[in-house]
């Protein structure tokens, strides 16, 4: 906390060169991953990318994006973004063994038995 305090005063360019001078000590070593791990990592930043832009078309649906990206929408391009969603999704879930058709029946009983009786 105390360093914290001490960064307030600083320009954008000298919090920069400290967190350069303290990368190494934050640095994760991607080299002890396995291929596997990898690959889980990967996937992960790749759903990240396709709801990004799924979220970019549904801003754009609700006419909350810029001109620019509003005159450049087509809703077609929405579905495409669904289904990149659920490939990515289940891409993942491959790698992660996931069972999905299991997932979502527990999920969906859930749903249905707990959630919205809890809303009464």
């Amino acid at each position: 906390m105390a360093e914290e305090k001490s960064l307030r005063g600083y320009s954008l360019r000298e919090l920069q060169t400290v967190l350069k001078s303290k990368e190494k000590d934050m640095r994760i070593t991607f080299s002890t991953l396995t291929k596997r791990e990898k690959d889980i990592l990967v996937k992960t930043v790749k759903l990240s990318e396709e709801v990004g832009e799924l979220s970019n078309d549904i801003l754009a649906t609700l006419s909350l994006q810029r001109k620019s990206k509003l005159n450049a929408f087509s809703k077609l391009n929405m579905y495409e973004e669904f289904a990149d969603v659920l490939l990515a999704v289940m891409t993942l879930a491959n790698v992660m063994r996931v069972d999905l058709e299991r997932a979502f029946s527990g999920k969906l009983d859930k749903i249905l038995n707990v959630y919205v009786k809890d809303r009464k």
